[in-house]
């Protein structure tokens, strides 16, 4: 039953990225984790490859429409598909089992890693909910090359270590240094997710066991929702959407860091 809420998961995955751009890929590690009983390290790599592949099919629908600036894609890309490369192939690899300890309180790596993704939900859902950016903001696109620069790695750092998108980073990124409208920003966004993510999962290739034949069906389900979500977008406004998907992941973030932290004290 709970596998069945998986897929479920996934085709909200898929819907929330065709929809806002991100958002989406911050569910998949808990999906995978608390649903199907992946192990956090591996449900990381599965996130990258279920999330690049979902935003590269929703990216191609939005390069249909021509809302996708392939110039930011590149100036904030590159330094990010370098940073989650090296952070999967190099830093994640290379976490012991046992990060810290605190009295009799142990922080493993599996812990470590969820008390992080949890931490960014937190971080992301307070940007969705205060909704901070614009729908078509007017002027001309501008380029801050430094602060896209740093930001992309930052998020590729982040996404290395959490398996997320990064959606939630990229979009406000976009619009506030680059000066993208909405819609253009959520085409680039998944063109980036895209590219980062499937690069970051060429490094997990490398040091793990992959079930090809899961990945498959939960990406179909990842697919359909995002085909759906993208959609959706001739009738329900992304803006309008990110307050509700924030308290949701405000929620989400607050059980996962409750359950880890109360599962682990025992």
């Amino acid at each position: 039953m709970t596998e069945l809420f998986g897929f479920l998961a996934a085709v909200l995955i898929g819907v929330t990225l065709g929809l806002i751009g991100g958002g989406g890929s911050i569910l998949t590690v808990p999906a995978l984790v608390y649903l199907v009983g992946v192990a956090p390290v591996p449900a990381t790599a599965y996130s990258l490859f279920i999330v690049g592949l979902t935003a590269l099919v929703g990216a191609v629908a939005y390069m249909r429409k021509g809302l996708v600036s392939y110039r930011t894609a590149v100036v904030f890309g590159v330094p990010a598909f370098l940073a989650v490369f090296a952070t999967r192939t190099f830093i994640v690899p290379a976490l012991p089992a046992e990060l810290f300890s605190v009295g009799s309180f142990v922080v493993s790596r599996d812990l470590g890693i969820m008390l992080l993704f949890a931490a960014l939900m937190l971080a992301a859902s307070v940007t969705m909910i205060r909704r901070g950016t614009r729908d078509g903001m007017e002027g001309e696109i501008s380029f801050n090359y430094p602060m896209i620069f740093l930001e992309g790695i930052v998020v590729g750092v982040l996404t290395g270590l959490v398996g997320a998108g990064g959606g939630f980073l990229i979009i406000p990124a976009l619009v506030v240094l680059a000066r993208l409208p909405m819609k253009l920003a959520v085409g680039t966004s998944l063109l980036i997710i895209a590219a980062k993510s499937l690069i970051g999962f060429t490094g997990d290739m490398m040091t793990m066991s992959i079930d090809w034949r899961f990945l498959g069906i939960f990406s179909v389900f990842a697919i359909g929702g995002i085909l759906a979500g993208s959609w959706l977008t001739r009738f329900i406004s992304g803006s309008r959407l990110k307050p509700a998907f924030g308290w949701f992941t405000l929620a989400m973030g607050v059980y996962i860091i409750g359950r880890e932290l109360a599962y682990n004290s025992f």
